[in-house]
């Protein structure tokens, strides 16, 4: 079981009425998302083998699929259908997984789909706006058929007539139609009231099967159905079963159109507690008429329950309820989809989805749930395995909710505990406590922190101190100060650090998460003495042994700190783009020093690993930086989103990036391993099974966790070019983030999978950017309600607005056929008028109602005479005067300003309705009332220029109120710049800074700031900090640059600068820092310039980015060593130092004279190096710096640098007669292009620097014989033996130093012998693939060869045979071992595969079987090789390692059994050539410790 991959979908689409289906023989399918999972359900009865797996998925649809139905035929189940939101229906082959046909006729949202069960090519489906259409693939026919104006929400075809098709519309009518009579209405079906959400035919034909009295309704008054069609009468009649929102089940009859049984929902109470009072809006009824129980009908119902009910008795109302002896196995939130299916062992099951996540398959025999499927809501973005409770995976997802998945539950694949309580966001981060059992931190979007214990069902307790951004990692480790000053009782042992998006580490006290948390800056700042602003920091991370943490910085550095006060030792300047991972090597491996080994992980999809053991064990007084890695893996290309050592094997990494891919490493090699393409999105998180060696999880944006075997993977690297845009293509298929745009008004149920989705925000701890790979950065994942689901769903159904035509339309306009492409006419923009036609318009009056009332009729206006006469010379005004006056307010520009305030009031008003406040305001200061004015038009929004001018009139208390007011109106509208200068009019400065800074008008903030503040204040500090920060978060340094001189963060400026990476802003990053005084950032910056440089060959720019800086004058020799030897071995034809356009000194031209002396000769010239001194200051210098050893993924480039520094060591060490010196860096250099198996490098850097051997340096070394001296000597001899034998195999040697052609004479007795001797036996027969000499006779060897093949005697060192063969040993018993121990784990994790039917005996003897070919030795002759025997062999290759002088095992040698093997080659090609003492010796030696399985293949060959 333990080696099956496994699968962890995303969850069944919700709102569906038919999103899942199953066929005969065990096939089951669910919609999710864009795309179809198929799951294979077996019988499950044998302990150990799965009743279920995922077994692929139909990949194809762009938007969410909204149904799904197989092909119920026999013969074709392979074929199913499914609709989605993007328009089409596609018809599948589940075999092979590919589309077979398509079509896109419906122009609206599909929202029901169903496969004919009796025509067996016959798919029907409809849409939102009532428009159904039935597809026959064979003939690709269709039928279009516009039945009612109403929302289609389910429709079943008939499984007895193939014509008739039962359709439920959102407003709860059922209609049956005629498909053959053009859709015809058989029956119209009234009774519910809401939404029907399924249909069920009864599986039996005819009404004899239920015992139903059809003349009398048992609790309804009988329905009769709208419309009768006598012409078309239904045979025989059958039963037809509906489920609607309503909260009913209806049962129809055919044969009379009516309902015939009404069947309402119990309200049952929740075990374990009392029910929602909302769950009656949140219902989904779904249905299911069992064939084999045609009296039975199961339902779903409120809250997750399925019920049996027995329809024989229909005035009982009797119903059975799933599950009733288990506790807690039915779901815990509305059921969506009911499938029956038939396994092979005619074991009836029923499959249910629902809301809650889970797929559960129920025994119809015993209505006992058989088994669940787990499903996920949101991208997978971290897991995590418990250091305690072994193979308990937690995975924090973006639903809302943390799984913990029992991975070695032998029952249930999918053992799976859901924690939700406390989170209300997506869980970001997760990590297990190292020693408690089930304590798990979390962390989410919105910056919480919790902790979890998972072995109770209390809710997590939360921190009190929040990110203000999302939490990206959590780690647990020991307390630094101020924590950890209490004693050892008042402490935790480890507290819990957090990192959030706003790039501040936090540690918390698990004791005590109501109290604040700490920000460790402040300790790293003080400890550390730190100026200059502190990083973002984007990644922590413990050492195993909890002395160590490393944190990874926006800008791509990492910073490594020791406790207990977080000194900074040491700080890696390798990635220059965001830190997303840092992992360090397990601890109590078999080589203990790769614990030292840290694996981080970028936004620039290069890996890097680096060895930190000399760094921590040599605790620095000051930071060290390093730039060069130990390992560099490259491979994929996207950003790298996390990292897993392997805790099985040593340098094992696996990696997972946004390429979608996850990569397993070698890192001790650099070599790729295997490569998994299964996600459809970008990988967010990966870990390594505790238990199995085989077994790694991933998880990714595609809501999915995988489980998967690195054996079974058929690539070895990431995907290049042509597959990786495939890669691209897949996930193009996955959902994309939908434009903000205003919706109609629908009239379907919302698309609940995307409706509760927010926009996903990257987790990987970048902003929103541009598309990567195909998918936003901003991607749609569904958010999950949580467990106790809130009543916003229902409301949401309920108030949405359906839009149908008026019913007057009638029959004959409901069958409008729509077309197919709807054309929207274009406005044509208006045409201008002549100049001429233009009237001047007419200034709008002031006065309007006085103005139009004194236009009225004659004796209107005589009536006004009188009125006003009376007015004007009545002593007192009557009632009823008054009231005239009253009515004809214009009259008050004739009498009282009483009068005239009336009427200013009446025409005010009048402007206010009409939408001209501005008249209002003016008629207003007519009046004299300006603080009015002023009071209404800031009450309104309404305040303008010209009235804040005007509002010192009303005093300055009133004008500053007035300022005030305007500015808070001008930034409703978005108007920010005017309002900050109106606030500075009435010297509010700080106020307008602050009101620009915050909305990011920086330069303008800038700008007031200089102007009006002092120099020294601290604000405009702050401003230049947040506009740099703004500006470097979105790529402009240079200008961030700026902000942060402007700050004197000289230090920032120039690390900001440097963040582009390229040669230009590095240098101009070096020279800035030199100006400012930061002497040591300079230096590091130059190098990285000049090796920037250094990859485009452009030597000249190398050296004058190395010239800005004097403590670099090491640098500059080694660079220059390097220029004059990719000079010399490319005039040597040597490929890959080749390059288009190289940049040379005008000094590389000298070709004449020793390679030693024409670099010694330019360093004096141009780099001014002539006094001993000198030369050892420039010693001392590059002796500090070390570079780690090669491997065969070396790149050649980086290769030649390396050695170039040892070489340059050499040279200097010749210099100031330090011969011991020179000599160990010149075997450092020969052992270094050994190791990276670049033979071709090492014999040209030999004949460059020992053209004539090494007995000049024999002669300056005081004691010739030391261990260094004689490895360089074997090598050097090592070299010029293979040189020797490669010249024997040319077609047609030419004169050479080792060979001489010589004219057809055979009078030497030596040449006849040799002719005589040469026998093909004696030739190997790899050698004999190779051109031999075509004239053996005509060869004689040079002087030079004779000496070279009488001084391979020193290449047949007992010693060093010895050692090299104990050496052998260990390392072939180790991997015996190592390969012992994971077939152990392995039996042991898959003991209850043995039965499994799937799996026959070859398989499981392949998989006992060791797969390491050294470990067969024993096995070819039968004889097991024992645990006892390996670890007798161990403990005596150590023990001879032990007696070996250090002096031997410190320096490398050539590996003797080989240089043995060649001369016998070469003793076999040329007889006579090599003496026979010196082949007795070889064969002695290849005898002696040849036993190992490497070489006993070669040693057959001679018969040793």
């Amino acid at each position: 079981m333990g080696q099956e991959p496994r699968t962890l979908p995303p969850s069944p689409n919700w709102y569906c009425a038919r999103c899942s289906d199953a066929v005969p023989g065990g096939l089951f399918g669910f919609a999710a998302r864009t795309s179809v999972f198929l799951v294979r359900v077996g019988p499950g009865t044998s302990l150990g083998t799965p009743p279920f797996r995922v077994i692929g998925e139909l990949v194809g649809h762009t938007e969410r699929v909204s149904g799904f139905t197989f092909s119920h035929h026999p013969g074709q189940y392979n074929l199913c259908a499914t609709s989605s939101d993007d328009g089409t229906v596609k018809i599948w082959d589940v075999e092979t997984k590919i589309v077979v046909t398509e079509h896109a006729l419906h122009q609206h949202t599909i929202s029901a789909l169903h496969w004919s069960p009796r025509v067996k090519d016959l798919v029907v489906s409809g849409d939102e706006k009532g428009v159904v259409f039935c597809y026959w693939l064979n003939r690709n026919d269709s039928q279009h058929l516009f039945i009612e104006p109403r929302t289609i929400f389910c429709l079943t075809c008939s499984p007895h007539q193939e014509d008739l098709v039962a359709i439920g519309y959102k407003d709860g009518i059922v209609v049956i139609i005629d498909i053959s009579k053009k859709g015809e209405v058989i029956h119209r079906l009234r009774g519910h009231d809401d939404e029907i959400h399924s249909i069920a035919w009864c599986p039996l034909p005819g009404e004899d099967c239920l015992s139903i009295n059809q003349e009398e309704n048992s609790e309804e008054p009988e329905i009769l159905n709208g419309k009768i069609i006598t012409q078309t009468p239904v045979p025989k009649g059958c039963y037809l079963a509906t489920g609607s929102k309503d909260q009913t089940i209806r049962i129809w009859s055919c044969s009379r159109g009516r309902g015939v049984m009404t069947l309402k929902l119990p309200f049952l109470k929740r075990r374990g507690g009392s029910m929602d009072p909302t769950v009656k809006e949140r219902l989904w009824l779904t249905l299911h008429w069992p064939s084999d129980q045609p009296t039975r009908l199961v339902s779903s119902c409120f809250g997750g329950e399925l019920l049996l009910w027995d329809l024989t008795q229909s005035w009982r109302r009797k119903y059975t309820l799933f599950s009733t002896s288990s506790e807690g196995q039915n779901h815990s939130r509305i059921v969506f989809n009911l499938c029956p299916l038939q396994t092979e062992d005619n074991k009836q099951l029923l499959l249910s989805t629902s809301m809650d996540r889970d797929v559960k398959c129920w025994d119809m025999a015993t209505l006992e749930c058989c088994w669940t499927l787990p499903s996920l809501g949101g991208f997978a973005y971290s897991l995590a395995f418990s250091p305690v409770d072994i193979g308990c995976l937690a995975i924090g997802v973006g639903d809302g909710m943390i799984r913990i998945w029992n991975t070695l539950s032998i029952k249930n694949n999918y053992d799976m505990k859901i924690f939700w309580q406390g989170v209300k966001s997506k869980v970001t981060a997760l990590c297990w406590h190292p020693t408690k059992e089930g304590c798990l931190a979390f962390g989410t979007d919105d910056g919480k922190v919790g902790l979890y214990d998972t072995y109770s069902n209390k809710p997590p307790q939360i921190s009190s101190t929040y990110h203000k951004k999302t939490v990206y990692t959590l780690a647990w480790g020991p307390p630094v100060p101020p924590m950890s000053l209490g004693g050892e009782g008042d402490r935790p042992s480890l507290t819990l650090y957090s990192c959030g998006g706003e790039g501040i580490v936090l540690q918390h006290n698990p004791w005590k998460l109501s109290g604040e948390a700490f920000d460790i800056n402040k300790l790293i700042r003080d400890t550390n003495s730190i100026k200059y602003k502190l990083p973002v920091h984007t990644e922590i991370s413990w050492k195993a042994d909890g002395k160590i943490m490393a944190i990874g910085n926006e800008d791509g550095s990492i910073e490594i700190f020791q406790v207990p006060n977080l000194k900074l030792i040491c700080t890696i300047q390798q990635h220059h783009k965001l830190v997303n991972t840092i992992s360090w090597h397990r601890e109590h491996g078999s080589q203990p020093e790769l614990s030292y080994l840290m694996a981080s992980g970028s936004n620039n999809a290069v890996i890097y690993v680096h060895n930190l053991k000399t760094v921590i064990e040599s605790n620095p007084d000051s930071p060290v930086t390093i730039t060069e890695p130990y390992r560099t893996l490259s491979g994929h290309t996207a950003k790298i989103t996390s990292l897993a050592w392997s805790p099985h094997h040593d340098g094992r990494l696996v990696s997972a990036s946004y390429d979608g891919t996850a990569q397993v490493w070698d890192t001790l090699r650099e070599e790729p391993l295997c490569n998994f393409r299964g996600h459809r999105g970008r990988l967010l998180c990966v870990v390594w099974s505790p238990l199995d060696p085989d077994c790694i999880y991933s998880g990714a944006d595609d809501f999915c966790v995988y489980k998967w075997l690195t054996s079974m993977q058929d690539h070895s690297r990431p995907p290049q070019g042509k597959k990786s845009i495939e890669l691209e293509k897949k996930r193009l298929s996955q959902p994309k983030p939908k434009p903000k745009k205003k919706k109609k008004p629908t009239s379907r149920m919302p698309i609940k999978q995307e409706s509760f989705d927010g926009n996903e925000e990257e987790s990987i701890k970048e902003n929103s950017g541009p598309v990567e790979n195909g998918v936003s950065d901003q991607e749609g994942e569904e958010e999950a309600l949580e467990p106790e689901p809130p009543c916003s769903l229902a409301s949401v159904v309920s108030r949405e607005p359906v839009i149908y035509p008026p019913d007057s339309l009638g029959p004959e306009k409901s069958k409008v056929t729509v077309n197919n492409k709807v054309t929207l006419l274009k406005k044509e923009p208006p045409k201008e008028k002549p100049e001429a036609l233009i009237k001047k318009r007419k200034a709008r009056s002031m006065l309007p109602l006085s103005t139009s009332l004194d236009h009225r009729s004659k004796e209107e206006l005589h009536q006004d005479c009188l009125v006003l006469a009376t007015a004007k010379h009545s002593k007192e005004l009557k009632e009823d005067v008054s009231a005239d006056l009253e009515e004809r307010f214009h009259l008050g520009l004739f009498t009282d300003r009483a009068t005239l305030y009336r009427m200013i009031d009446v025409e005010g008003k009048g402007h206010l309705e009409n939408g001209h406040p501005e008249l209002f305001h003016q008629l207003m200061l007519w009046k004299g009332d300006l603080k009015g004015v002023l009071q209404t038009a800031a009450e309104r929004g309404e305040l303008t220029d010209n009235l804040v001018a005007m509002a010192p009139v009303a005093g300055y208390h009133m004008w500053l109120w007035a300022v005030e007011a305007f500015a808070k109106q001008l930034c409703f509208q978005d108007q920010y710049v005017k309002a900050a200068s109106h606030l500075l009019s009435i010297h509010k400065v700080y106020e307008a800074v602050e009101l620009l800074k915050s909305n990011h008008f920086y330069r303008e903030a800038v700008a007031v700031a200089k102007a009006r503040l002092r120099p020294d204040d601290p604000i405009l500090k702050d401003l230049y900090l947040s506009w740099g920060a703004n500006l470097e978060k979105d790529g402009h340094y240079a200008m961030a640059a700026k902000c942060y001189l402007g700050a004197t963060s000289t230090y920032d400026a120039a690390k900001v600068l440097a963040k582009k990476g390229d040669a230009a802003s590095l240098r101009t990053a070096a020279e800035l820092a030199a100006i400012v005084g930061e002497e040591e950032l300079s230096a590091s910056l130059a190098l990285r310039c000049a090796q920037e440089l250094l990859l485009a060959r452009n030597w000249v720019g190398a050296q004058e980015a190395l010239q800005l800086h004097e403590s670099l004058k090491g640098q500059r020799l080694v660079f220059c060593l390097l220029e004059l030897l990719s000079k010399h071995l490319e005039e040597r034809q040597f490929s890959e130092c080749k390059s288009s356009s190289p940049s040379y000194h005008d000094w590389t031209t000298g070709t004449e004279g020793p390679f030693v002396e024409r670099v010694t000769a330019v360093w004096k010239s141009v780099f001014g190096l002539e006094s001993p001194l000198q030369f050892q200051t420039a010693l001392q210098k590059l002796q500090s710096i070390e570079y780690p050893s090669a491997t065969n993924n070396t790149p050649s480039k980086q290769l030649l640098l390396h050695i170039c520094h040892d070489l340059t060591l050499a040279v200097l060490s010749q210099e100031v007669a330090a011969w011991d010196e020179a000599v160990k860096a010149l075997l450092r250099a020969w052992f270094r292009s050994y190791d990276a198996g670049n033979f071709t490098i090492m014999q040209e850097v030999c004949s460059a620097f020992l053209p004539k051997g090494c007995d000049h340096l024999r002669a300056k070394l005081g004691s010739p014989d030391t261990p260094a001296f004689k490895s360089l000597e074997a090598f050097f001899i090592y070299g010029r033996l293979y040189e020797f034998w490669w010249s024997l195999s040319r077609p047609c040697p030419e004169s050479s130093v080792w060979v001489r052609v010589g004219h057809r004479r055979k009078n030497s007795v030596e040449e006849r012998q040799y002719l005589d001797n040469a026998s093909p036996e004696e030739s190997d027969p790899e050698a004999s693939s190779q051109p031999e000499p075509s004239e053996p006779a005509d060869l004689r060897l040079t002087e030079e060869s004779e000496q070279m093949l009488n001084a391979c005697n020193e290449l047949f060192s007992e010693k060093h045979a010895s050692l090299q063969n104990s050496q052998r040993t260990i390392a072939e018993v180790q991997d015996t071992l190592a390969e012992m121990i994971r077939q152990h784990q392995k039996s042991q994790f898959c003991k209850s595969s043995v039965n499994d039917p799937e799996r026959n005996e070859p398989e499981q003897e392949a998989e006992r079987s060791p797969s390491n070919p050294q470990s067969q030795c024993k096995e070819e002759k039968n004889e097991p090789v024992s645990l006892p025997e390996l670890t007798k062999r161990l403990t005596e290759a150590n023990e001879k390692m032990a007696k070996f002088p250090e002096s031997i095992k410190n320096w490398p040698f050539p590996d003797v059994l080989e240089c043995c093997l060649v001369l016998l080659h070469i003793g076999s090609q040329c007889p006579g050539w090599v003496t026979r003492e010196m082949r007795q010796q070889a064969q002695q030696l290849l005898q002696k410790y040849g036993s190992t399985q490497v070489y006993k293949r070669h040693c057959q060959t001679f018969s040793i």
